[in-house]
């Protein structure tokens, strides 16, 4: 009955002073709400980059080959020449690759570069991404046509003037009616539109729906300066169990084709999704460890500000406390009781802040392109920080109780 006794006395003291708890317990508040909303935003940033932000850019089981790594962090005037030295990516080396790879898979050709289509009426669509892509890319982006059809494999090798719009580009260019069969000019070239992607969604609120996929051997689909030359290679296989055995395949067909030496390094880069997403994993790691000791600082300022009201409390309280002891209440019962009425306030601070941090998340995924994800053991960490606050603020408020002389607190007035 102690418990639910002190845990009655805090309420009620809530209630009755209403404004002076809120103040006692705004440190507490702030502190677990921030916990909980940034660390929903980077749950939800975590989920997000490695289910759908990793399928998007890489695709499933795919190896990519560059000339540039797709993740640069402190990269240095060194770096940049080294890379920059590197020959570029090309048709032929592709071809390589599907040679030799032994393992079940397919080999596509992807670049990528901004632009404006224009329509034979004159109207425009500035700033739309062009995708120069073989046929086996639609398949590993998994793109789907929702109007029209994809261009055939025949068409990506001869380079057939085809294009696949995005359905925000769809409705730009084509605002009165079907874009299906109707003819646009992209770098000057015209070609013939035969289908439109279905709603590809955002990804950190930039619009997907903005892209034209045209044969990369066409001749706008030569998006390189050099003749042949790519952004980039995708090969994805079949098993995911196949990756390390299609990368030394990969590398084993690249450094045959620029002919380089066994003791000369690989001029060239290979990316999987786990390799460029371990750079995020080390981000959100280092997140997850510093954001509770950041909210430990508002949540010590709480535990002070709760120390010193339940100082408070207790010279308001002295006469209570005598009259406690002279009917036998023993110094472990008073401490008891302080205990259970801090840590009560404290759970109550935490709980206001979960629910505080859980609205802000919401709102941030409403009204924001950052996802959000609200985790429950971070929200029972929360609530364990707020208890574990208000035990230790009410230690020596209880032990000061503890030590009261029961006949000098009952002549206290």
């Amino acid at each position: 009955m102690q418990i639910l006794e002190g845990v009655g006395l805090a309420l009620q003291q809530i209630r009755q002073e209403k404004l002076k708890s809120f103040f006692s317990l705004i440190g507490v508040i702030i502190g677990v709400m921030f916990l909980i909303m940034v660390v929903s935003v980077v749950e939800g940033m975590d989920r997000y980059i490695e289910e759908d932000f990793a399928q998007e850019i890489f695709g499933v089981q795919t190896i990519q080959v560059v000339r540039f790594p797709s993740v640069q962090v402190n990269t240095s005037a060194a770096d940049w020449r080294a890379w920059n030295r590197r020959p570029q990516v090309t048709l032929a080396e592709a071809d390589a690759i599907r040679r030799q790879l032994s393992v079940p898979g397919r080999v596509g050709v992807e670049t990528f570069a901004s632009g404006t289509v224009r329509t034979d009426e004159g109207r425009e669509a500035e700033g739309l991404q062009l995708f120069a892509i073989s046929q086996e890319v639609l398949e590993i982006r998994t793109y789907r046509v929702e109007h029209g059809r994809p261009f055939s494999r025949q068409e990506s090798v001869r380079g057939v003037p085809v294009a696949i719009l995005g359905l925000s580009a769809a409705e730009a260019l084509f605002p009165d009616g079907s874009a299906l069969g109707e003819r646009v000019r992209i770098r000057g070239f015209p070609y013939r539109v035969v289908g439109v992607l279905e709603d590809q969604g955002t990804v950190f609120g930039i619009s997907l729906n903005d892209r034209v996929l045209i044969p990369a051997t066409s001749r706008a689909g030569r998006l390189r300066a050099e003749r042949g030359a790519v952004g980039s290679i995708l090969v994805q296989l079949d098993r995911a169990e196949d990756v390390e055995i299609a990368r030394m395949d990969i590398e084993s067909a690249l450094r045959t084709e620029r002919r380089l030496r066994p003791t000369e390094a690989n001029d060239f880069g290979l990316e999987t999704a786990d390799d460029s997403l371990a750079f995020w994993d080390n981000i959100s790691n280092i997140l997850f460890v510093a954001l509770p000791a950041l909210v430990g600082i508002s949540l010590v300022v709480g535990g002070i500000v709760i120390m010193n009201i339940m100082l408070v409390s207790v010279m308001q309280r002295t006469r209570e406390v005598g009259i406690r002891k002279a009917l036998g209440a023993r110094r472990r019962d008073i401490v008891g009781q302080f205990l259970v009425e801090s840590t009560t306030l404290s759970a109550a601070g935490a709980l206001l802040g979960v629910a505080l941090g859980v609205g802000l998340a919401a709102a941030i995924r409403t009204f924001t392109p950052l996802p959000t994800s609200v985790a429950l053991p971070w929200v029972l960490l929360s609530v364990a920080l707020g208890m574990t606050v208000g035990v230790a603020a009410g230690v020596y408020p209880a032990y000061r109780a503890s030590q009261m002389d029961p006949v000098e607190a009952l002549r206290s007035e």
